[in-house]
């Protein structure tokens, strides 16, 4: 049997070797394309479209450098199939900030993205983490939430969320409350009221909203309560007032008086944790509910913790705690977890624990912020929390809602 064999020359040869290794790298290309660069990208387009935009990438996830360079490097690849060219700050359209983070379960991507003068818009991707030494607890699985509420350069003291049809946001500032509307894509402002006071401020002013059912909310601030109306127009009647502040919510009943001119409270409590009535001056508190009582825990103004459970008072010193602590509900663990601050030179972060048997142990990984958390106060539902921290770089103010949830 005879058998052609044709003869390929040594150029064509090597034309036909030179397309075999074009098709096999771009066959292994795709292959090790990540799935979240495309998604991430195609998000971050339809907020930009085409055109100038800067970029930057902070990696705070616990992929190595190489890692990180490469997802850097696909984003861009992608970001550039839909149009976009990359520029410098000042001469951007768009600027977007990347983020690699992560939780106990998952990677999670975040893209901050800043077109003109309109509010960041806020997109992010998650993808399972594969790695054998990612931290397990025997409650299941429990990941901290962190949800970009609002950014403003105007100092901002607290915010609250009203669920409804469209939702409403109350923001807190110093001299004014400023109502918005869920309109579209976005917030529009519906009214601002002005907050009447005779006394200045002190010089690190502090602030609560809390929501109510039969008007809108109520205001505190030092030597001041407002309340709002139930009627629109919103209408806000302000006084000065020596009342205590809600250091809880609808679940737990504790006030606390607040010292005026400081930035922190006295330590009396009202109605008090069993025969306790008074507890060191302190700047937060939070609430959680055991078998027959409520274990309640203040962030000293001497850097220490106490817990008290309506008879002993435990000190303790946590470990890197700072200011801001409250709790929230959840299906998680044992039910109630309290989020906590961590201080930090140039920027701070927010953690939940467990409390069990008076002692702390982490429940989720950290979220972190740009700059110092100012504010940490739980809904009144009890089931999120707001938190307000300012950005060390630009000094505007973002307002976040942090929740919690669990894979059992």
């Amino acid at each position: 049997m005879l058998v052609f064999k044709p003869k390929v020359g040594r150029t064509a040869f090597c034309i036909l070797l030179f397309f075999l290794f074009f098709a096999l790298e771009n066959t292994l290309a795709a292959n090790n394309r990540s799935p979240g660069t495309e998604q991430l990208a195609a998000k971050i387009a339809s907020v930009t479209g085409p055109g100038a935009v800067s970029i930057e990438l902070e990696n705070k996830s616990s992929l190595d450098n190489n890692q990180s360079d490469e997802i850097r490097r696909q984003l861009l690849s992608q970001l550039a199939s839909h149009g976009l060219r990359f520029v410098n700050q000042d001469q951007a359209a768009a600027t977007i900030r990347v983020t690699l983070s992560e939780n106990l379960a998952t990677y999670i991507w975040i893209a901050a993205i800043q077109v003109g003068n309109n509010p960041t818009a806020i997109e992010m991707v998650s993808m399972p983490r594969h790695d054998s030494a990612s931290p397990t607890l025997q409650t299941g699985t429990i990941t901290l939430h962190r949800t970009l509420l609002w950014t403003q350069a105007a100092p901002m003291l607290d915010i609250a969320v009203l669920d409804g049809n469209p939702p409403h946001m109350i923001v807190l500032e110093p001299d004014q409350v400023v109502l918005y509307r869920y309109q579209g894509s976005g917030w529009e402002q519906q009214d601002a009221m002005i907050i009447t006071h005779v006394h200045p401020w002190p010089r690190d002013v502090r602030g609560r909203l809390v929501t109510r059912k039969d008007h809108l909310f109520d205001a505190y601030l030092p030597g001041v309560f407002c309340q709002s109306g139930n009627r629109t127009p919103v209408t806000l009647n302000c006084r000065e007032s020596d009342d205590s502040w809600p250091l809880g919510n609808d679940l737990l009943n504790l006030n606390g008086f607040y010292a005026s001119t400081r930035n922190f409270f006295t330590g009396v409590l009202v109605p008090g944790i069993g025969k306790q009535s008074t507890v060191p001056s302190f700047y937060s508190a939070a609430g959680l509910p055991r078998a027959g009582y409520i274990l309640w825990l203040f962030a000293a103004t001497d850097g220490k913790i106490h817990m008290l459970d309506g008879v002993s008072d435990q000190v303790t010193q946590a470990a890197g705690w700072g200011d801001e602590l409250t709790s929230i509900r959840s299906s998680c663990g044992t039910g109630w977890q309290v989020l906590a601050s961590t201080r930090s030179s140039n920027s701070d972060s927010i953690r939940a624990y467990e409390i069990a048997d008076r002692a702390a142990s982490p429940a989720t990984l950290s979220v972190d912020f740009e700059g110092s958390v100012t504010s940490l106060w739980t809904a009144t539902d009890g089931t999120t929390a707001f938190a307000v921290s300012r950005d060390g770089r630009t000094g505007g103010y973002e307002a976040f809602r942090l929740s919690v949830s669990c894979i059992q």
